[in-house]
């Protein structure tokens, strides 16, 4: 099988997606009105709510939602075979990634910039939304904890990545400023910014930075664990247009050209995919495709976390409601453009079907390193870029992604907190509920031991509830929707195809977890059915009464008290 073929018809299915049925669901079902007044106006502090061009708000939502999963699930999943992974990338995007994208944005926008967590009071009832909080905070307690363990690792891993991952800090910094305060032009500063995060690369690769074995009385990795946290935690403290909305939109930037030379090298080597397309002859240890595959490939396909992020920091900076198809629906492109990108890289970029195999030895190898030194091959033969440099490239996009993801996860998580602590009647500023958050992800990261591994711990569980999280909140767009008289099966068909797989996947892994006497895993997978189960039921009655007696009109959405 030709590489090039199947870009091309990834490619061609997701921009077919956003150009049609993207349009399709923004004008005739959620019915995006540019005459309405976003909360990033209404509610303006300069904060948290702050109006914001498209392109950097894309930029923000695309490279916050796209960290390591949408690499590493792919990279895994191609063990069952390219074609169940290519299928599920590419419809998934098209039809359940970006529906949900763009509808949690959407409700979001339409109810005062609240988290999909408050919209389930209002939508679900009260009883669920404690429930579906504790289902958020594991998801982002998960998200955080290993990201942590990942971007460690690829900086122990690949030193010459340190330099541009820190260095892009001062540029971000630099961006924000020149956007903000000096007012220049948007083009401008993203050639500027552009050019000077690649000039890392470079400098990176010529200057490696290998931290010694012991610092401070940790090793280096527990080092860059610690020190990943309290930058996490500072940066979610921050005005957004500080730190965080240039720093994404200039990693998107940046990563968007890394996949195009990636894109570009397939075009021009169009190396043949040696992985079988159904690969039947799996290791020993390998569990079944269904329902595995749907939550391993989790974002990239479609994930809970994008609403999170969406009704947590995108819908705050919506400047205009129209500019939530670009951003929500085509943030989910991005994110399916980077998985294709991985399926690529990880099935063509080998020799050998025997080269592919001895990688794939086992169920949960292949990963970040799979991509990256399967991509670097691929670069290095199309576009004769040297295997040290293209590795560097790799491993920069995929930490860069991964550390967006954790600043914005930490300051969603920071809201949760200060969320919870609202329903105990405990008022928690932004640096208290930080410190909680950094208490709770440090705790889990030394849980097992001093190397930091421990958020690593729980992380089986995250494709689950992940999925969990995603059917959750398209049920509430789906309620919205029954409520208003519209048309609702662009959310409820994907809300029972991911509860269906998520809760099976439950079902699956709790046998396992009971089986190897993994009593932590077993006690939170058999919590988490609980809830999930509950809060489905709620969510499903909410939708029968909503269709049987829509009673939502425009004004009321917006009093999420009503």
């Amino acid at each position: 099988m030709n590489s090039l073929i199947l870009a091309i018809l990834g490619i061609g299915m997701m921009l077919l997606g956003y150009f049609f049925y993207s349009k399709w669901v923004s004008t005739k079902v959620l019915q995006l009105d540019d005459s309405f007044e976003t909360p990033a106006h209404s509610m303006k502090d300069g904060v948290d709510y702050v109006p914001t061009k498209p392109l950097v708000l894309w930029g923000h939502h695309f490279t916050s939602v796209a960290g390591a999963a949408p690499i590493v699930g792919p990279a895994i999943a191609v063990i069952w075979g390219w074609l169940p992974a290519f299928l599920w990338v590419t419809l998934g995007t098209v039809f359940f990634a970006g529906m949900h994208d763009l509808g949690v944005l959407w409700a979001s926008v339409r109810h005062k910039g609240k988290s999909i967590g408050s919209l389930s009071d209002k939508y679900i009832g009260a009883r669920g939304r404690g429930l579906f909080l504790v289902v958020i905070f594991l998801v982002l307690l998960m998200v955080n904890s290993a990201f942590a363990v990942v971007i460690a690792n690829l900086l122990t891993s690949t030193p010459s990545a340190v330099i541009p991952t820190w260095g892009a800090l001062v540029v971000a910094v630099l961006v924000g400023q020149a956007i903000y305060r000096l007012n220049w032009n948007l083009p401008t500063v993203s050639i500027v910014g552009v050019v000077a995060l690649y000039s890392l690369i470079i400098l990176g690769d010529m200057y490696p930075v290998v931290l010694p074995d012991t610092i401070m009385g940790m090793g280096s990795k527990t080092f860059w664990i610690v020190v990943l946290f309290l930058y996490a935690g500072l940066a979610s403290m921050l005005p957004v247009w500080v730190l965080l909305q240039p720093r994404d939109y200039i990693n998107g930037l940046q990563l968007f050209i890394g996949l195009g030379l990636l894109y570009l090298s397939v075009l021009i080597s169009r190396p043949t995919i040696v992985a079988p397309a159904i690969n039947s002859d799996v290791p020993a240890d390998t569990p079944s495709i269904v329902p595995l595959l749907f939550v391993t490939i989790a974002c990239g396909a479609v994930s809970g976390f994008h609403g999170m992020v969406a009704s947590g920091t995108s819908s705050k900076q919506l400047d205009k409601e129209p500019h939530a198809r670009f951003v929500g629906y085509f943030g989910a492109v991005g994110e399916g453009l980077l998985s294709l990108g991985a399926i690529l890289a990880t099935t063509a970029g080998f020799k050998s079907l025997a080269d592919w195999k001895e990688i794939y030895a086992a169920f949960g190898e292949g990963g970040v390193g799979a991509f990256v030194n399967g991509g670097g091959a691929i670069l290095e033969g199309a576009l004769h870029i040297p295997h040290s440099l293209s590795a560097t490239v790799l491993a920069t996009m995929a930490v860069l992604f991964a550390a967006t993801t954790m600043d914005t996860g930490v300051r969603l998580q920071r809201f949760v907190v200060q969320e919870v602590g609202e329903m105990w009647g405990i008022k928690l500023n932004p640096a208290a509920a930080t410190g909680v958050v950094l208490a709770v992800c440090l705790g889990l990261a030394f849980s097992a031991g001093g190397d930091g591994s421990g958020g690593m711990i729980i992380w089986p569980l995250f494709g689950t509830t992940n999925q969990l999280m995603a059917a959750l909140s398209l049920s509430i767009v789906a309620v919205i929707l029954l409520r208003l008289g519209r048309i609702a099966v662009s959310a409820i068909i994907p809300f029972a195809f991911i509860l269906t797989v998520a809760l099976y996947a439950l079902i699956v892994q709790m046998g396992t977890f009971y089986e190897d006497g993994n009593w932590l895993l077993l006690g939170m997978d058999i919590i988490i059915l609980i809830a999930a189960v509950f809060v489905s039921i709620e969510s499903i009655r909410s939708m029968i009464a909503a269709k049987k007696s829509p009673n939502e009109s425009e004004e009321m959405m917006a009093d999420i008290d009503a």
